[in-house]
């Protein structure tokens, strides 16, 4: 498999934070530019946004919870040469999940759609690791 196959996954994942990013700096600043939220209100903790606000805040927050699994997986899965087809389309439907995630987040919060979204990548990933952890216990490394 291709390094370009196996990262691509993962330059989605990161542009998805970028985006979760942007959104929720746009919510910020247009709550604050329109009066309903003053900064001293929220200057040492996020609890006084607006639900939509602190909606988009804790989607981008989560990619720093599971994602992180996902982010020390690959690399570790190029170097020892254990990324192929399965690994590629498993970090897919890995990335894909996350994407739902966080537009259901950010979009209706329907909280069981959400953690259907959530736990269909957890279990994704769960099995990531699981192929990964079987192959370098059970298949010798390439030299």
């Amino acid at each position: 498999m291709t390094v370009q196959a196996v990262l691509a996954p993962v330059f989605v994942q990161v542009l998805l934070v970028f985006a979760l990013m942007v959104v929720m700096g746009r919510r910020r600043f247009a709550e604050i530019g329109a009066g309903r939220v003053r900064i001293c209100d929220i200057a040492l903790g996020e609890r006084n946004w607006p639900p939509r606000v602190q909606a988009a805040a804790n989607a981008f927050s989560n990619q720093f919870e599971i994602p992180v699994l996902f982010f020390a997986l690959v690399p570790l899965a190029l170097y020892t040469r254990k990324a192929d087809l399965i690994f590629v389309v498993m970090a897919w439907i890995f990335v894909l999940s996350r994407l739902v995630h966080a537009g259901i987040f950010v979009t209706s919060n329907h909280v069981p759609a959400r953690f259907r979204a959530y736990m269909a990548g957890v279990a994704v990933l769960g099995l990531m690791w699981l192929l990964f952890a079987w192959r370098i216990l059970f298949t010798p490394l390439a030299a």
